[in-house]
């Protein structure tokens, strides 16, 4: 157990990345910026909400600042190994705990808690992607016995991801997050080089490459106006019409879609400047969630763009040269989940908002309003930082 009187709890321990610290605190002053400015729109005539919006928004991102410095002092994998049991528990419980509460857009996916007239909401899938890193590094990562069975090594692991993605798909209607979470579970299973798993691994690759194919071929065809009918009570049908076409129903599902490509297009170079967006005021209602990079590109450019992007880069480009450079799996697994974790995020959310692809409802990390990916996120490189101290410092368990 880390010994606290060695360790200073207000700050990273050594051997943590300086650059990821750098960038992660950078995009999180200007996601706040960002999220306050499009959220302006929907709270333009109650001052009362926007204060509370933007004061929650200041507590999730402390809290899960204050998570990420607890993590990267604490954690280890004897650690998961101990408490996993606990981690597998609290996540099941959480994502069912969502059942209860009144669904929103089709999906029960929030954990809705009352203050005043006011809620918060807490969204344990983004927590669960982390605890899906965690299970598969367990579990799969560094195994020394080479004559274990492929059954043996993934029946617990791929149980309970499986699980957490039913929950989250069949039972929440949320199939972005669980197709995020079906992702990061299949890029965990490809690192481990246990003999056992190889012919899986290729197998997974093979059906990634003909999933691929099949969604290019299918969403480039008439083919998806037979699958797709515009006229679908299907929250999520009406989503892939709306991306193919958004002026098919363009005070409906496409209405979102159009808003968003108006700001893209007013933003030119340097954008109209930060707090003049004029979109966000035009009954806008996620502006500062799935839409928040339009108001970021409407306000600030395609400058602005690029800086989230070269912070999103730094961010994944360094935890993919530690991972090259560590030799323990389940470190590599976290590693490469967190990235990975960072840029299906970033690659869901711009093609939902421009189109190119039909909208998940996936957030923008560190960018949207919402404390639970920020949290998520946070906790996250918390943990990467865990692992590239221990392994800058020689200390590694």
């Amino acid at each position: 157990m880390t010994d606290m009187r060695n360790n200073r709890f207000y700050q990273l321990p050594a051997g943590y990345d300086r650059p990821i610290h750098i960038a992660l605190i950078a995009l999180t002053i200007f996601g706040l910026i960002m999220s306050t400015s499009a959220s302006m729109g929907t709270d333009a005539a109650d001052y009362i909400g926007l204060i509370f919006t933007v004061v929650k928004q200041l507590v999730f991102v402390a809290a899960g600042y204050v998570a990420m410095l607890i993590l990267s002092h604490i954690f280890t994998f004897k650690l998961c190994r101990k408490y996993l049991k606990e981690i597998v528990i609290f996540t099941l419980i959480a994502l069912l705990a969502c059942l209860v509460f009144r669904s929103v857009g089709g999906a029960k996916a929030w954990i809705r808690i009352p203050i005043g007239s006011r809620e918060l909401t807490i969204q344990p899938s983004e927590f669960a992607k982390i605890s899906i890193m965690v299970i598969m590094a367990t579990f799969l990562g560094d195994i020394e016995n080479q004559h274990v069975s492929f059954e043996e090594l993934v029946k617990r692991p791929l149980g309970f991801v499986l699980l957490f993605v039913f929950i989250v798909v069949v039972l929440q209607s949320d199939l972005g997050s669980g197709v995020v979470m079906t992702a990061i579970a299949a890029v965990c299973f490809l690192i481990p080089k246990h003999k056992a798993l190889s012919q899986w691994q290729y197998r997974i690759i093979l059906m990634i490459l003909v999933a691929l194919a099949l969604v290019i071929l299918v969403l480039g065809t008439p083919i998806r106006n037979v699958l797709f009918n515009p006229d679908s009570s299907n929250y999520m049908i009406r989503r892939f019409t709306a991306a193919f076409n958004p002026f098919t129903d363009k005070y409906g599902s496409g209405f979102q879609l159009i808003k968003g490509l108006i700001s893209f297009a007013s933003g030119g170079l340097t954008g109209v400047g930060i707090g003049a967006s004029i979109q966000k005021y035009t009954n806008f209602p996620a502006a500062s969630t799935d839409y928040v990079l339009a108001i970021i590109v409407e306000e600030t450019g395609i400058l602005g763009f690029i800086a989230v992007f070269a912070g999103y880069m730094l961010i994944i480009m360094r935890l993919f040269n530690y991972a090259k450079k560590i030799e323990s799996e389940r470190a590599k697994m976290v590693l490469i989940g967190t990235a990975f974790y960072l840029f299906v995020h970033f690659v869901f959310n711009v093609g939902g908002v421009t189109g190119l692809i039909p909208l998940t409802g996936v957030p923008l990390l560190l960018m949207s309003s919402g404390g639970s990916s920020t949290m998520s996120f946070m906790a996250a490189i918390g943990i990467c930082q865990a692992v590239i101290s221990q392994y800058r410092t020689g200390k590694a368990k």
